[in-house]
């Protein structure tokens, strides 16, 4: 049974231990046994249990904090410019709420799951901004179901009635990037694509497909790349693609780190770019103003997506708002790497 009435008593009671132990664990007492912790979430997790929330609505209390999850990726994730510029717009967004911020991301074997809770569970934070969206995202489900302030940069696979999100059209822009390259003569068009399990990337891959229907062009799953958010993806597909026969004549990659990646395979291959093959990334990124051959690049504008991603956590913290969706613009900028003579 959860019931927002639970104590640390029925907590201590169930799990057999004294409510003190309770209080050890919650706020992480190195001298509570491994065997004790586990056994005492389990039984908050079962009751329902969750002393942050508790907090709030009995005594008004706040910590002037919001937590932000880093998506569980790589250590390098934040050599992808898209973080860092993300996480600019959150801390503006903050000190414009007044609140600081507290970032975790999932190192050392913990799960985004296990960081969120410990951050309810410690009474750390008033909301949480969870940075990527996944199909079946438990994080996403885990915050729903206690009803505990979050915001999410993406787009939820479920439960749009309750999970405050902030995100471009994905789907829209990948379908302009593929129309524009199909009007510029483009006729074999491959994509690149992010994670396997990202909304972003299901959107992207959508979007492209439909594009190439519309434009009476063939959709080839050869042609279709899956992988992580980083350079080496890209050196890995721009080496299968080179090895493809036909290559393509254009080449979408979600990323512009990716991109950069790529880019510098074809460029020792001595493929020439856009004549041979006309190259178009997202992002917008340093990387794309200023590689060798400048990149075609689509502005998602990821400063706005953290940035407004406070503002609707601080709504959801302050007015119980939920379920509010803000699309945030985005622009193709158009560079060396697409512009020039078709083939």
């Amino acid at each position: 049974m959860k019931t927002n009435q639970t104590t640390v008593k029925d907590v201590a009671l169930k799990a057999k231990v004294s409510p003190s132990t309770v209080s050890r664990v919650i706020s992480n007492h190195p001298k509570i046994s491994e065997e004790t912790r586990k056994r005492v979430l389990k039984v908050m997790d079962d009751l329902g249990y969750y002393p942050n929330a508790i907090a709030r609505s009995l005594a008004s209390k706040k910590t002037g904090t919001l937590g932000v999850i880093l998506p569980n990726r790589t250590e390098d994730l934040l050599l992808n410019p898209f973080f860092p510029e993300a996480l600019r717009g959150i801390i503006k967004g903050a000190a414009s709420a007044s609140y600081d911020v507290l970032l975790s991301s999932s190192t050392e074997g913990k799960s985004e799951l296990e960081i969120v809770k410990t951050f309810i569970r410690s009474s750390k934070v008033d909301g949480i901004i969870l940075m990527s969206s996944k199909v079946n995202d438990e994080c996403q489900e885990y915050l729903s179901s206690i009803e505990f302030p979050f915001s999410l940069i993406g787009s939820p696979y479920d439960h749009k009635e309750k999970v405050n999100h902030v995100d471009n059209d994905n789907y829209m822009a990948a379908y302009e990037l593929t129309t524009y390259l199909s009007m510029i003569g483009r006729k074999r068009i491959a994509l690149i694509a992010g994670e396997v399990g990202q909304m972003v990337t299901m959107k992207r891959i959508e979007g492209y497909k439909k594009a190439l229907q519309e434009s009476n062009l063939p959709f080839d799953e050869t042609l279709l790349y899956t992988g992580k958010f980083d350079e080496e993806t890209g050196y890995t597909y721009g080496v299968d693609i080179l090895n493809l026969t036909p290559m393509p004549d254009a080449l979408i990659i979600t990323d512009d780190l990716i991109a950069f990646g790529a880019t510098k395979v074809f460029k020792t291959a001595g493929i020439s770019i856009p004549k041979d093959l006309a190259i178009a990334s997202f992002n917008n990124s340093i990387l794309s103003r200023y590689s060798d051959i400048p990149l075609t690049s689509v502005d998602i504008n990821s400063f706005d997506l953290g940035y407004y991603s406070v503002d609707l956590l601080a709504k959801a913290i302050n007015e119980g708002v939920k379920g509010r969706k803000l699309i945030i613009p985005y622009e193709i900028v158009k560079r060396q790497s697409t512009e020039g003579e078709a083939k």
